[in-house]
């Protein structure tokens, strides 16, 4: 389909229902359907085989690899990246003679934080800023900030930088040399001095 808004690349086998918002220099690739509702960002991407929505808000500088469904109920802030397959659930106990559209438990994926691909984010959570989850791991329960999380079901192996580095014991992120500080056994800090 031919773009409808200003300075969005949008490839011709894309589909977007009415009404949504895309922001500025966001690209989106082969086979993507982005339903009613959703609230796009700018200088996002959208690998093939995405599915958007309804009603779902994405932050700015988002990427989302192939075949990742962001279903209602999912909001990603900014500088989220969802790795190829990576899933969404949006009940908790699904049967598919029952319906359990009114039991959507909501997701929010913190700004910076990234979701490996065949991870699997078992809604209702909060993922904290700039965490990493590992591929193939699965989420249950919240995620703290900087938290490296791997596993089934995912536990914290260790901490990352907002540069997606694992720290080591000094806190000390070797790519940028920002520091951080243990707040206690769950909680990391940036230092801001």
């Amino acid at each position: 389909m031919a773009s409808r808004f200003d300075d969005v690349f949008v490839h011709e086998s894309a589909y977007s229902d009415e009404p949504v918002k895309i922001g500025a220099g966001t690209k989106i690739w082969h086979f993507v359907h982005i339903l009613p509702g959703c609230d796009i960002g700018k200088d996002c991407i959208f690998g093939q085989n995405v599915m958007v929505g309804p009603n779902v808000k994405v932050g700015d500088r988002c990427k989302i690899q192939n075949n990742v469904s962001l279903y209602p109920g999912v909001e990603l802030e900014d500088g989220v990246f969802c790795g190829p397959s990576a899933v969404f659930t949006n009940v908790t106990n699904p049967r598919a003679t029952i319906e359990r559209k009114s039991e959507f438990a909501p997701t929010l994926v913190r700004r910076g934080a990234t979701i490996g691909a065949n991870a699997t984010i078992v809604c209702g959570h909060t993922l904290g800023e700039y965490c990493f989850i590992a591929a193939g791991a699965v989420v249950t329960a919240d995620v703290p900030a900087y938290a490296l999380m791997a596993g089934v079901p995912a536990r914290r192996i260790g901490w990352v930088s907002a540069a997606g580095r694992r720290l080591g014991p000094d806190l000390v992120c070797p790519e940028t040399g920002s520091r951080y500080a243990a707040i206690s056994d769950t909680q990391l800090e940036p230092v801001t001095s």
